[in-house]
């Protein structure tokens, strides 16, 4: 166990007769923790863009509430009424007639 250990510290196990083996899991096991650390890296990058974008529609929600209760009271007969009357024009008290075109 000690010799194995020290055989480990000393790095005896790159250079023996069979490295080989023991080279191709060393680069087999960086490769793997490279990709790892990568899909964790845009895992993580694509949480924050999920957060960025749904505070986004948080706030365009919030605007267009907004923007449609202010288009409504604007929409009201009341406000368009006073409006018009600055303009100079009144309402009529002659309710509309339909007109109907008949084809000869």
């Amino acid at each position: 166990m000690k010799k194995s250990l020290l055989h480990i510290v000393k790095g005896r196990f790159l250079i023996d007769e069979d490295s080989a083996k023991n080279w191709r899991f060393i680069l087999f096991a960086t490769i793997l923790t490279i990709v790892m650390i990568s899909s964790g890296h845009q895992a993580e990058k694509k949480v924050h863009q999920i957060n960025r974008l749904d505070k986004k529609v948080k706030e365009l929600r919030s605007e267009y509430v907004d923007l449609r209760s202010v288009l409504m009271k604007i929409k009201m007969e009341s406000v368009v009424v006073k409006k018009v009357k600055q303009s100079g024009l009144v309402t009529s008290n002659v309710p509309p007639q339909k007109i109907k075109i008949t084809k000869k």
